[in-house]
């Protein structure tokens, strides 16, 4: 049995003795080792949704309402209580690699207090509002369905992986409950969505409501259980599942697509940033930092977004020129929009085997660039169905033991309309190699790491680094063709749009139609996807803020020290001594570079 102490007690005990050190040059530190396993294994228990997705399977069964004022106070003690051990600490008397671990947990704790200040600030990156527990882009509501399906995050291997899912999906009745008691909470605050985004949850809800369990997206582990099983076992399990759909997953969702439609929509707000919410200005100032990890104010990257998108757009009319199109650069758009030459493919096959086409040309010059490569399989998979119409193209990490692979899922309704000039070379640079897939596989790869550094994230970092990795298309032998080099340019300046449009939104100057104008009248993109992007800016405040700003200081880091080294400057050990040590803040990893460079 674990003991529990008072949390005024933990905190006197490491406050009132400096624990002991090794030496800067020496061995890792042991007590701060202690430290941080212990940390991670009592956080994976808090987010055992967290715990799941990073591939620690031991609460594969929980399902916390991690947005309810009692669960808020359990992280806001954790925190708490880590900040104290860690303060015990002399920063100056630990070695490199814990100096940096130091750092980045002392961050961790800070922004997590922080951002616990606020009453309707979710309690982890995989939660959402406390006032607004999910949306149409972010919740426990669609993460289900992912998990669920059989092909997701959650195992289903063993009978005890198909009794967990039970568990955990059975739990969802009392999530859902919750979730609606919180809604409430935020309609007598007047801390509501806007109504254009609980229109578009509605359906969502619907979606996963079947008249038959066999249907549910929710039964398909059982098509999918391995033939090893017992028939006892197959049988018990088929029954529960049955049940499991009928008396939770369907009556759950079919309660909140109603609560929704004839109680929370008619109260939801005609208004587009939270800054028309109580304490709204405040808490997007918090959110700016958490999500950028710098201490730039909203205005100063409003003013960067404006910027960008003028040189792009210059970059833009240069192409535009090259290819000899007559008109302007609207007219430029609509015609990479809708031209049939630029949506060649029939079939959902033809789409992904030109995603793996562009990874076997890169190949070769991706070597010369980086030497430092994972070793988790990768798989680009189309997204599934039931959440392809709301979905972007996106990573899905892989696990270090090889019973994951990295995942880049492309989302494709109709493949005769999947547009080439979309930017897929880009896109593939980001979200899979050697964007996301090279990031995420070699931090949590890198086992000198301690568990709670190979498993987190900062946008600014990790989005950042992928949005440089589309800087270097050229580099690579991609963008040849004046289009899709134009698709690129249009995904850059769509990174640069979201700096003008997120705090635009979010401080007043620009509701949720100027924003879609906005976006549509710069870059080459339908009013569907204008829409879907701006409606995930309004629920996700910042988050957009964080690739532009990370890949911005990227480029400056590699142009300065190219400067500095001269001849000793190596790309290839500059990428590899970036993504060696995982994600970090902007702060300490430009410090990390600055040490680096010296050395060279």
């Amino acid at each position: 049995m674990k003991k529990i102490f008072p949390l005024l007690a933990i905190i006197a005990i490491v406050t009132s003795c400096k624990l002991s050190n090794t030496n800067a040059t020496g061995a890792d530190n042991k007590e701060l080792a202690a430290l941080f396993e212990k940390y991670y294994d009592e956080r994976m228990q808090l987010f055992p949704l967290e715990a799941t997705v990073n591939g620690d399977n031991r609460f594969n069964n929980l399902l916390p309402a991690d947005f309810t004022d009692s669960y808020r106070s359990k992280i806001k003690a954790f925190y708490t209580k880590n900040l104290a051990y860690i303060n015990s600490f002399e920063r100056e008397n630990l070695n490199a690699n814990d100096k940096i671990s130091f750092d980045i947990f002392k961050y961790e704790m800070n922004i997590g207090l922080e951002g616990l200040t606020f009453n309707h600030m979710g309690s982890s990156a995989l939660s959402d509002n406390g006032f607004m527990p999910f949306d149409q882009f972010n919740g426990v509501t669609l993460m289900l369905g992912q998990m669920g399906g059989g092909t997701g995050n959650q195992p289903f291997k063993t009978v005890v992986d198909y009794d967990n899912w039970l568990q955990r999906a059975t739990a969802f009745t009392a999530w859902s409950d919750s979730a609606i008691v919180y809604f409430k909470k935020g309609m007598a605050a007047n801390y509501v969505l806007p109504k254009a985004l609980v229109v578009k949850m509605i359906p969502q809800m619907e979606a996963m409501v079947t008249d038959t369990a066999t249907k549910s997206l929710f039964y398909e582990p059982i098509k999918l259980m391995p033939p090893t099983f017992g028939e006892a076992d197959k049988q018990r399990l088929t029954d529960a599942y049955v049940k499991l759909i009928n008396e939770h997953i369907v009556p759950s969702y079919k309660k909140l697509g109603l609560f929704l439609k004839n109680e929370y929509l008619p109260k939801a707000r005609t208004t587009t940033g939270i800054n028309a919410l109580p304490n709204g200005d405040k808490y997007y100032t918090y959110l700016v930092k958490y999500w950028t990890t710098t201490n730039r104010k909203p205005e100063e990257i409003y003013n960067t977004g404006l910027a960008e998108v003028k040189r792009i757009r210059d970059e833009m009319e240069k192409t535009k020129n090259e290819v000899k199109f007559n008109g302007d650069l609207k007219a430029f758009f609509e015609f990479m929009k809708t031209d049939k030459q630029f949506m060649p493919y029939k079939t959902p096959d033809e789409v992904l085997n030109a995603f793996r086409n562009i990874q076997a040309r890169i190949d070769p010059n991706l070597k010369k660039m980086f030497t430092l490569t994972p070793k988790t399989k990768f798989e680009i998979r189309q997204t599934e169905a039931f959440r392809a119409a709301s979905a972007s193209a996106e990573y899905y990490p892989g696990l270090p033991d090889g019973t994951r692979p990295g995942i880049f899922y492309v989302p494709i309704i109709d493949a005769t309309k999947f547009n080439i000039t979309s930017g897929m070379e880009s896109l593939f640079l980001h979200e899979a190699i050697p964007g996301h897939h090279y990031q995420c596989s070699l931090q949590s790869e890198n086992e000198k790491l301690p568990k709670f550094r190979r498993f987190i994230w900062y946008g600014a970092y990790g989005e950042g680094y992928a949005l440089y990795c589309e800087s270097l298309g050229k580099e690579l032998g991609l963008y040849t063709d004046p289009y899709q080099y134009m698709g690129a340019l249009g995904d850059e300046i769509h990174r640069a749009i979201r700096l003008v449009v997120d705090v635009a939104m979010h401080t007043g100057k620009m509701t949720r139609e100027e924003a879609i104008k906005y976006m549509m009248d710069n870059e080459a993109i339908s009013e569907d996807g204008a829409v879907a992007e701006i409606e995930r800016y309004m629920v996700y405040p910042a988050q957009a803020l964080s690739y532009k700003t990370g890949a911005l200081k990227i480029r400056e880091l590699r142009e300065k020290y190219s400067k500095q080294l001269g001849n000793k400057f190596v790309l290839s050990k500059f990428h590899d001594e970036f993504l060696k040590d995982g994600c970090m803040p902007l702060e300490v990893i430009e410090q990390k570079m600055d040490d680096w460079a010296k050395r060279q």
